[in-house]
């Protein structure tokens, strides 16, 4: 099922969640794929103390493809992306 926005520019400045509820960041890009006329992923400016910081450590942005989308409102969900966390920073976002 896609997810449809009226205008791009919608989702400038939105905040980005998991689907657990863990804060990541905003948006502040978009990658389009001009071929197909469709998003190809979002950029988002990574928020101090969030769950992105702890993936990518000092990095001040990530590029988060738009197949991780899972709806948008007014904020962003995204799929869960602890599976992809070290065990010992795991265990940091769940206290």
């Amino acid at each position: 099922m896609p997810i449809t926005v009226k205008d791009a520019k919608e989702m400038f400045g939105k905040d980005i969640f998991t689907l657990k509820g863990l804060y990541c960041g905003r948006v502040s890009d978009l990658e389009f794929d001009l071929s197909k006329f469709k998003v190809k992923s979002l950029v988002v400016d990574i928020a101090k103390g969030s769950i992105l910081e702890k993936v990518v450590g000092g990095k001040k942005g990530i590029i988060i493809p738009y197949s991780m989308v899972q709806a948008i409102g007014d904020v962003i969900l995204i799929k869960d992306i602890t599976s992809a966390l070290p065990e010992k920073a795991e265990e940091e976002v769940g206290e």
